[in-house]
């Protein structure tokens, strides 16, 4: 089962990327599934429903989201009656949405979960940690398991690579929009990485205009953040998982331009 997932899509230059590449990648049987966080995708700040659609229309299977989950209030209906977008399971139950979702693809059940890190985080989270044991808990004749640990603390995202390793297929981080080179399976079976990166402009500050961002440092005036209207590279890895056993068999990074 090979499943490729795209790091944060970053507005309009990261949705074109995702056109551009997805479909072909599917109609070549590149891919088996493919998983994107999508919490940048609209203007570079959240989620539409729109946007979403546009994303499913695409090719992509499930959305995850992030800390930018709540930028776009008119996606909160969507998100409780759409299935395959989740937004991270750590949020109180009360919030809108899911925080797992179930596909079967080729008569393979595959659960996707979303966790959110706390340390240095704007958000009052629950403990992700103890989130995915819940979530896990909660599965039943489920191998293939993705979870999508937005967070900002690398070392965050080490330990739950360790934490969920045999317990789950793939940990995967995103939200810095760096990729990172730590791609590997752990000891019991889990493909891991710090981060997957960005599908969005690279001739940016992490998908932004360079210069207001630089000006934002130099004088520590806020300014309007703006997604950066160029090309974009596509970022993200390509998982492969034996579906009987639910370990991952290879994890390689991709970057397309």
């Amino acid at each position: 089962m090979k499943i490729l997932f795209l790091g944060d899509i970053v507005g309009n230059p990261g949705r074109e990327a995702v056109a551009k590449y997805i479909p072909a990648m599917r109609k070549n049987g590149e891919v088996d599934v493919v998983v994107v966080n999508g919490e940048n995708a609209a203007g570079g700040s959240g989620i539409t429903e729109n946007v979403a659609r546009e994303l499913f229309s695409f090719g992509c299977d499930v959305i995850t989201l992030g800390d930018h989950v709540w930028d776009k209030r008119d996606v909160y209906p969507y998100l409780n009656s759409e299935a395959h977008i989740v937004r991270p399971a750590n949020f109180a139950s009360e919030a809108p949405g899911r925080g797992v979702c179930v596909v079967e693809i080729k008569g393979v059940k595959i659960a996707v979960i979303a966790l959110l890190g706390r340390t240095y985080m704007k958000y009052l989270v629950n403990c992700p940690f103890r989130a995915l044991d819940v979530v896990l808990g909660g599965l039943t004749d489920v191998k293939v398991i993705l979870v999508d640990m937005h967070a900002e603390a690398t070392s965050e995202k080490v330990a739950m690579g360790w934490y969920a390793d045999g317990r789950v297929s793939a940990m995967l981080g995103t939200h810095t929009h760096i990729q990172t080179a730590d791609e590997k399976i752990l000891p019991k079976g889990t493909a891991y990485i710090t981060d997957v990166g960005m599908t969005g402009p690279y001739d940016s500050v992490i998908g932004q205009i360079k210069e207001r961002i630089i000006e934002r440092y130099l004088t520590g005036m806020p300014n309007k953040f703006e997604v950066v209207a160029s090309k974009a590279t596509l970022c993200g890895v390509l998982v492969d998982i034996d579906p009987a056993t639910g370990c991952a068999q290879s994890i390689v990074r991709i970057q397309k331009d």
